[in-house]
């Protein structure tokens, strides 16, 4: 027989469910993403691909947040306390480098800066090897209305948009369609507006395309909308600090419990 008040903490354990209801939705998405692009039949392309497949950031999420969900929701329905508190100091960890990152960007920026650069440029170069990639770098530059890292001739690292002699792709000396300024008067978006662009002179470029690089456009944005950053920011904490609190409360529960306690 179970000791009295033993299961009036049960309730809770399903609030830990979400957590891992929402890894099984990130890592079937992801699992779903690669299976289209054949590399769960050949894992090889993971290793071919020089910049970032962002299918492995929503696996790598996924993993995270089933990984606590189960142990969380097992630990509350089982009683176990050794899974909740493994569950507390996961979520204590994951807050406290989200704090000291966000303080280390803030004190090191120009450091920050010179990373981004190297992770931008570096995903340039692989921009045409994943349908993935090439449509998060379309979305960031559409969305912030810029071209390249720090403008539009960093596409010459890019093997198809290259001004190279030795190039005989259709794309040669071009950018993407999405540093194009868009047409107000097109429906259908012209994927081939960034053609040739850059065999004209740099004084015409900006009739045609986005100029500013996106680190700048990046750094223009995060001053304008720091509300908007810090209320996201804020939310999160606060789900946090509600998962710990929830944690911790349902082991004192336990405890209280074990110890023959009635509440």
């Amino acid at each position: 027989m179970k000791a009295p008040g033993a299961t009036s903490h049960r309730h809770k354990g399903p609030c830990l469910l979400a957590h891992q209801l929402a890894g099984v939705v990130f890592l079937g998405v992801g699992l779903w993403a690669w299976s289209e692009k054949g590399v769960l039949s050949d894992l090889t392309k993971v290793t071919r691909m020089h910049g970032i497949d962002p299918v492995v950031l929503v696996l790598m999420v996924g993993v995270v947040m089933f990984t606590l969900g189960f142990a969380g929701c097992v630990g509350a329905l089982r009683e176990n306390i050794c899974l909740l508190n493994f569950f507390c100091s996961a979520i204590v960890l994951i807050f406290f480098l989200e704090l000291a990152v966000a303080v280390l960007a803030f004190l090191f920026q120009d450091w920050v800066r010179d990373r981004f650069r190297e992770f931008f440029e570096s995903n340039i170069r692989s921009y045409r090897d994943d349908i993935d990639l090439q449509n998060l770098i379309d979305s960031l530059q559409k969305a912030n209305q810029c071209c390249g890292a720090y403008g539009p001739e960093d596409w010459d690292l890019n093997v198809y948009f290259n001004c190279s002699g030795a190039s005989y792709s259709r794309e040669k000396c071009g950018v993407p369609f999405s540093c194009c300024v868009p047409d107000p008067a097109q429906k259908v978006v012209n994927t081939q507006c960034g053609y040739d662009v850059r065999t004209q002179l740099k004084s015409k470029w900006d009739e045609s395309i986005f100029t500013k690089g996106c680190i700048q456009a990046l750094e223009g944005w995060l001053p304008r909308n720091i509300y908007i950053v810090a209320g996201v920011f804020i939310a999160i904490s606060l789900l946090q600090i509600f998962g710990i609190f929830l944690a911790r409360t349902l082991i004192s529960d336990i405890e209280a419990v074990k110890a023959g306690h009635h509440f």
